[in-house]
């Protein structure tokens, strides 16, 4: 199926690298910092599983067009404040200026991301798509040491859309001088990556390792990163 390919672009968020893991430890450290506690937030797993929530929530809102990133950066604190009884007034300005500086600097990858990484750079040319912040986005592949993998690492900041638009999907292929034919799109979000991709023309994997119920357009996936080493 793959026999013919020589480029594969990856997403970054929740596909190399931990979204959920990264922000949990950001954000435990933060509810002690900041005393949570005595707003009348129980825990702080509490605090982070509302954030979760409406974090996934708004970013959907944004792959799409309909807010911008000054609204989502201040929607899913303040919303996740307000869904726990208080004031979104309340929240700590200064807060999401510390988890923005705070949790690029996690370096939790998905089981093999290295191992799976060094083998296809071997076989194929690697890119990046990432529907995340440009700042944030560029520490993450720096302190996780997996710019070295990727020969374009393109963000849709730069680029002025976000997948799933398909215009970011041929913005990518020019720069990397690769045609549809040749590529594919392996990514998290059924929305931005996989049918994102698949209605510009691209074969996509969804990475599922959550093993959650797959859409009937979905036509290959896998539950781990490792799994590519036995498609490629």
């Amino acid at each position: 199926m793959y026999a013919n390919k020589k480029h594969l672009f990856f997403d970054l968020d929740h596909t190399l690298w931990d979204f959920d893991k990264n922000a949990e430890e950001t954000l435990n450290e933060l509810f002690v910092t900041y005393k949570f506690v005595d707003f009348g937030i129980q825990s702080a797993d509490i605090f982070i599983e509302t954030y979760t929530r409406n974090n996934q929530r708004v970013w959907a809102l944004y792959h799409n067009g309909k807010i911008d990133k000054t609204e989502l950066r201040r929607a899913r604190f303040a919303d996740t404040f307000q869904e726990l009884g208080l004031s979104p007034s309340l929240f700590p300005s200064s807060f999401e200026t510390d988890y923005l500086r705070l949790c690029p600097h996690k370096t939790n990858l998905f089981p093999g991301v290295h191992d799976t990484l060094t083998y296809l750079k071997e076989k194929y040319i690697l890119h990046l798509i990432s529907n995340g912040f440009k700042d944030a986005a560029e520490i993450k592949v720096v302190k996780t040491d997996i710019k070295k993998y990727f020969s374009q690492i393109i963000i849709s900041e730069d680029v002025g859309v976000h997948k799933p638009h398909p215009d970011i999907y041929n913005y990518s292929l020019t720069i990397a001088q690769a045609s549809k034919e040749e590529s594919v799109m392996i990514g998290d979000s059924i929305e931005a990556d996989i049918r994102g991709a698949q209605a510009f023309g691209l074969d996509a994997i969804y990475f599922n390792p959550n093993g959650l119920e797959e859409p009937l357009d979905v036509k290959r996936s896998i539950n781990a990163l490792t799994e590519l080493k036995q498609l490629f």
